[in-house]
């Protein structure tokens, strides 16, 4: 698989809510998902927000690509563990729930950076060693 994947795992949120989000910026370039979530007034669009941002920071930092070339090639929620609590009910009961969790995955791919070729090495004559007088 080429591209460049980030995961964040353990997302306190139903992964049915954040897959809303995902759908919404799926397939477009890095910049226009950004401003996309930004201006979403749900509270899963901070957590995939945050999942692009680090999956084009690896590519930046890490595999250089350039950063305004970048798009999201694939963005996945899978449910995460789920955590089992308890509500209270009527006549002294309670009632189980599960509080869902989410993993977040994103792949995105651009265009590679050149690599800048090491300097050629001065190949400048050294003086002599001067020869001790003896």
């Amino acid at each position: 698989m080429s591209g460049v994947k980030a995961v964040a795992k353990g997302v306190r949120m139903s992964p049915r809510k954040v897959a809303v989000v995902a759908s919404l910026v799926r397939g477009r370039s890095v910049e226009d998902a950004l401003t996309i979530l930004e201006h979403t007034p749900r509270r899963s669009a901070l957590a995939v927000s945050k999942a692009i941002k680090s999956a084009k920071a690896n590519a930046d930092h890490n595999h250089g690509y350039k950063p305004g070339t970048l798009n999201i090639v694939t963005i996945t929620v899978t449910p995460g563990p789920r955590l089992k609590r308890y509500r209270p009910a009527a006549h002294g009961r309670a009632l189980p729930f599960m509080r869902r969790t989410s993993h977040i995955t994103v792949v995105v791919d651009g265009e590679k950076r050149e690599i800048k070729k090491p300097a050629a090495a001065k190949t400048a004559a050294k003086p002599a060693a001067k020869q001790e007088a003896k």
